[in-house]
This record gives C-alpha cells, structure tokens and sequence, in this order.
C-alpha cells in the first residue's frame, strides 16, 4: 500500500513541480517551454484549447513515469532519503536527456508552428525539468517509502 502511496503522492508533486518550473520558463518568455499546451495542442491542433488535455497528458504521464522511478528505486533497497533523492536525480537525468532527444527530433512534425522549432535551449530547459521531476519523485516517494 505504501508504494501505491509514494507513486500517486510523488507522481502528482513531482509532476507539478516540473510543470511549474516549465511555466516559469516559459513565462519569462526566453524559451518556448509549455509543455503542457505543446501536448494538448498535438491532440486538438489548436493553441487556445490546449490547456486542459495537455495537462491531463502531463499529468497521466507523471503518474506512469513516476511507477517507472519508484520501481527502479524500490529495485535498489535504498535506506536514506538522500540515496532516494539522488537516484531520482539520477534517473531524471537520464529520462531527460532520452527525451529531450526526442523531442528535438519530433518537434519538426508538431502540428501547431509555435512548437515546430524546438531549440538547444528548448532541450536544455526539459532537461533540467526532467532532474527536478526525478529530485522530487525522490524526496517524496523516499519520505513514503522509508516511513514505513
């Protein structure tokens, strides 16, 4: 029941914490970093009703990736909350380097123009949110796990 626990609770938080950390990004208005109208744009085409399906795509998707890490983890038999949190940066790390990859690849293919171009610093930024999603899935799903 705890590991149902640690990957629904870190699922949503870590997921959050990345999408805000893109929403500050993208904001600032340096990087294209919207992931979540990036999402739901390739499933309605369109920019303004994108909101919505984007975040339940990045939020679906946060839940499975987070059974992915806690698995991973669990696999392990970490004992310290600081080995949870370095091995979800460490995973984050490499899901982010993977998918920023991909993305770049991708994005060319993008319906919508706005997420057509997908820069250096466009892979750079969902890297770096990939880490912090990992960090937190870490920190949350640690503080579950070892509660017990």
């Amino acid at each position: 029941m705890s590991t149902l626990l640690a990957i629904l609770v870190s699922g949503i938080v870590a997921t959050t914490a990345m999408t805000t950390f893109l929403c500050l990004i993208d904001k600032s208005g340096r990087v294209n970093a919207n992931m979540a109208r990036a999402l739901g744009s390739a499933l309605t085409r369109s920019i303004e009703t994108s909101l919505l399906p984007g975040l339940i795509i990045q939020y679906l998707a946060g839940l499975f990736f987070a059974l992915v890490y806690i698995y991973a983890l669990s696999r392990l038999q970490i004992v310290s909350l600081f080995s949870y949190l370095v091995g979800g940066g460490i995973i984050g790390f490499a899901h982010g380097f993977v998918f920023s990859f991909i993305m770049v690849i991708l994005a060319e293919h993008h319906p919508v123009e706005e997420f057509q171009n997908a820069s250096f610093q466009v892979a750079i930024v969902h890297f770096l949110s990939h880490i912090i999603y990992g960090l937190f899935i870490g920190l949350v799903g640690g503080l579950i796990l070892l509660s017990n």
